[in-house]
């Protein structure tokens, strides 16, 4: 039986395997082809490939989107969010998310897109909460209440719309949307009173499908 590999070996062929990866998922997209490749360049085997990545292709769009995430709360913390007003720090955290996802370019744009590919939703989700839920627990957010909850989805929602916008029209455009859509976050009694209107998960589908369909243009 191959023995699995140890977490040091682990983090350190990751670390290889993804920036492969990033090099060349702009042309190849997000698949097997990308994964066998990835592994090639980053010495592993194939067998080891396997270990490391189990679920293929979806393993590497987690490792890509969780180091993007890593690089944006890097650098949230040259801040200090108790500087900042509250609407400010979501902000911050927002533009933080969507510049170190921008900064991979055509790869980013094809990540995107894999994530919004049906079978990909549940971890293209996942994925978002997870950064909605740093970019909080950053700006200092202590609720355990529904509102806990609700803050993460909402803000699921906007980072979807606004990496998609970033991704596909730029800088300036994503920083309009940002602005229109941060009330959104900052309505706390609208979520309380309003949220089966609001429809935030057919809103949060819809701009998951415009990074699939968006991104797919790139």
């Amino acid at each position: 039986m191959t023995e699995a590999p140890q977490p040091d070996w682990a983090d350190a062929a990751e670390e290889r395997v993804l920036l492969a990866a990033l090099a060349l998922a702009g042309d190849i997209g997000w698949n097997s082809t990308l994964v066998a490749r990835a592994a090639k360049s980053a010495g592993l085997s194939r067998g080891d490939a396997e270990l490391l990545l189990p679920q293929g292709a979806r393993d590497l769009a987690a490792l890509a989107s969780r180091r993007h995430l890593r690089v944006a709360m890097a650098e949230l913390a040259r801040l200090d969010p108790s500087t900042l007003k509250v609407r400010e720090r979501i902000a911050r955290g927002v533009e933080a998310k969507m510049e170190a996802t921008a900064a991979d370019g055509r790869a980013s744009r094809r990540l995107a897109g894999f994530l919004a590919l049906p079978p990909n939703l549940p971890l293209g989700t996942r994925l978002l909460w997870e950064a909605a839920d740093a970019i909080w627990r950053w700006a200092g957010d202590t609720a355990t209440d529904e509102n806990h909850y609700s803050k993460r989805l909402i803000l699921s929602a906007v980072l979807a719309e606004v990496i998609a916008v970033r991704l596909t029209s730029g800088r300036e455009a994503a920083q309009g949307e940002l602005a229109a859509r941060i009330d959104n976050v900052m309505s706390f009694e609208k979520w309380k009173a309003g949220l089966p209107r609001l429809g935030l998960g057919d809103h949060l589908a819809g701009a998951l499908a415009r990074l699939r369909y968006g991104a797919a243009r790139g």
